[in-house]
């Protein structure tokens, strides 16, 4: 089997008896070995489970070629995939997409090389960004459509952006609200204002999880999504990211911005089933407080 297979269920079964009546020519073995490489993907979503219920309707695909076991790249890796959209957990250093500096080692690339493999047609959209910097969980579309699904009503469809960010300094209140107003300036830098006139909106919320004398660590939610407003909203607080210079910081302890993507929830664009992805917050950031 070198090419992909999609099957439609006919009537509620289990996924082995399925596959041994629609794929003569394999073996209980063969489909065994299928399932464990993660070639067959139910509705979407990829099933190792040989006793995985089936209603009528479902959408059976085997794939022809056997699946990377989520990794793709030594900074960053697959978390979750299906036909519409791809969940990844990058590294700090990883550019979301190519810059002026570069134009290959980029999320985008890597994914975008990784799903042509699997078709020569296929391609891959940015739905949002991560600074360079920024480890964590992304998304990506698979399609324009699912792309401007996801984009066109981004508040709506995403139910939890988390953060952990490693500040400088104690910080006093044991959580908080950060309302202001995200601009940038001719010289393509962001900033931060009272007046509404200026700026766009930005709303960031935090809770203090721990906290020494030289830093604290906070969990932040995003109610808005502005270029830079974790970072800008942190050196408002008057507690810049740790290793972040750009917006006041004045201690780099590991040589790089504290700051990590920890939970990504969204309404599945296409399906409409609730997602939701932690990343573990990297041990670096706990050592320090």
């Amino acid at each position: 089997m070198h090419k992909e297979t999609t099957l439609t269920v006919g009537e509620g079964t289990t996924l082995m008896p399925f596959l041994l009546q629609s794929l003569a020519n394999k073996s209980r073995d063969n489909i065994k070995s299928l399932l464990r490489n993660k070639q067959v993907i139910v509705n979407g979503e990829s099933v190792t489970q040989f006793n995985h219920e089936l209603t009528p309707g479902d959408q059976v695909t085997i794939r022809g070629e056997r699946q990377a076991d989520g990794l793709v790249a030594r900074n960053m890796r697959i978390v979750f995939e299906d036909e519409h959209i791809i969940v990844i957990d990058k590294n700090a250093g990883l550019l979301s997409m190519a810059s002026d500096n570069e134009k290959y080692l980029t999320a985008y690339n890597i994914l975008s090389n990784y799903v042509k493999q699997q078709k020569s047609s296929n391609r891959i959209f940015i739905v949002h960004r991560l600074d360079r910097d920024t480890s964590g969980l992304m998304m990506f579309a698979r399609s324009e459509k699912v792309q401007s699904l996801l984009q066109r009503d981004w508040k709506h469809n995403v139910t939890a952006r988390t953060y952990v960010a490693l500040v400088e300094g104690e910080v006093a209140e044991p959580e908080g609200i950060i309302k202001s107003y995200i601009y940038e300036s001719k010289a393509l830098v962001m900033h931060t204002t009272r007046n509404p006139d200026k700026g766009d909106l930005a709303i960031t919320r935090f809770r203090k999880l721990k906290s020494n004398k030289d830093y604290s660590m906070l969990e932040v939610t995003l109610e808005t999504g502005k270029k830079n407003q974790i970072r800008l909203h942190m050196q408002e607080l008057g507690h810049s990211i740790a290793g972040d210079k750009k917006y006041g910081a004045t201690t780099t302890p590991i040589g790089r911005l504290l700051l990590h993507a920890s939970v990504l929830a969204f309404v599945h664009p296409v399906t409409g089933k609730q997602m939701r992805f932690e990343s573990k917050v990297p041990a670096k950031f706990r050592r320090m407080v």
